[in-house]
């Protein structure tokens, strides 16, 4: 019985999901743990046009859409709640210092999930909650050392849940993304893109790596969200190598949109950030998060005073609504 239970929770994917091997997947994602000098080049065969044109036909399977955009935008959806969770993942990623894949999945899988789910506005731990549930199943995908389940809930979390709260959760994560975790990056293509615009040049771990960072610091604002993982990697290539070769990118990304997305990351790289946060958002999630804990063990009207902050513990029941 237990064996059966086990093998539902398998999920169906297999390798051939995402049109790369394991050796350039796990390549890419070790790069910001080399030394980084121009000299330095990285050993990876530059993937095919053919490869690339799988990888947009999938990434276009998973864009979150215009319309998710648009109500972050338009206040239909809680921006500063998403934008919190976004804060705290950066920070739990940075303080266990993960690659940079974990980072953008996190984001993905949140993001992803708002669009699908109908999510309460004016539960602001269950934005935490899924804000630690999405950093779980990135660690799970992504990192060969993986904290307890538990221990990921630092840097100032609001809220600290079970294991068995945050397990449940993530079913209800996976079984909303249809268990389609292996995700479409602008990791995928950013390899390739460099390669096409550096003349064929064996590639310099320095270009990934500001490529990597640029990346990473896209993702903590809603903005990136209009681009499609291929058209980030386009935008930020040529904010590292330059537009001389920008024709060669014309196969795989429409101008427009590149260019578009070149004025972002140049607004970024310049300071000029304004729009990416919409003006509204904190910087830092820093005194944004209140102290309390959420406890299965408890009953939901238990309360208990700290003598830094107070703890609201709730049961499993609380979650009913969430269809756990």
């Amino acid at each position: 019985m237990a064996n059966c239970l086990l093998s539902s929770l398998l999920c169906a994917e297999d390798n051939t999901s995402i049109c790369y091997d394991d050796d350039h997947h796990n390549n890419i994602k070790n790069l910001e743990t080399e030394t980084e000098t121009e000299c330095c080049v990285v050993d990876l065969p530059v993937q095919s046009d053919e490869c690339l044109a799988i990888l947009i036909d999938k990434e276009c399977q998973q864009f979150v859409g215009f319309d998710y955009f648009n109500k972050l935008r338009n206040g239909k959806l809680d921006i500063v709640a998403r934008q919190q969770a976004v804060d705290w993942i950066l920070k739990v990623h940075a303080h266990f210092k993960f690659g940079p894949l974990c980072a953008y999945l996190s984001i993905n899988y949140l993001d992803r999930f708002l669009a699908a789910y109908d999510f309460p506005k004016d539960k602001a731990w269950m934005m935490q909650l899924l804000a630690v549930t999405c950093l779980s199943l990135a660690t799970k995908m992504e990192e060969t050392e993986i904290p307890h389940i538990v221990d990921l809930q630092v840097c100032e979390s609001r809220y600290v849940f079970e294991a068995k709260t945050i397990q449940k959760m993530e079913l209800l994560v996976l079984t909303t993304l249809k268990w389609r975790m292996q995700t479409v990056t602008p990791f995928s293509f950013i390899d390739a893109f460099i390669g096409k615009l550096d003349c064929g040049q064996p590639l310099s771990r320095a270009l990934i790596s500001r490529s990597t960072q640029l990346i990473l610091r896209l993702i903590n604002g809603i903005d990136f969200l209009e681009f499609r993982p291929s058209e980030i990697a386009a935008g930020v290539t040529i904010s590292v190598v330059g537009q001389s070769q920008i024709a060669a990118l014309l196969k795989h990304v429409q101008k427009d949109r590149i260019l578009k997305c070149v004025e972002l990351v140049n607004e970024l790289s310049s300071g000029c950030t304004k729009s990416i946060n919409s003006g509204t958002v904190p910087q830092s999630p820093i005194g944004v998060l209140e102290a309390a804990c959420l406890s299965c063990n408890q009953s939901e009207d238990s309360v208990v005073e700290s003598s830094t902050n107070k703890r609201r513990r709730l049961n499993n029941r609380t979650l009913s609504h969430l269809e756990l």
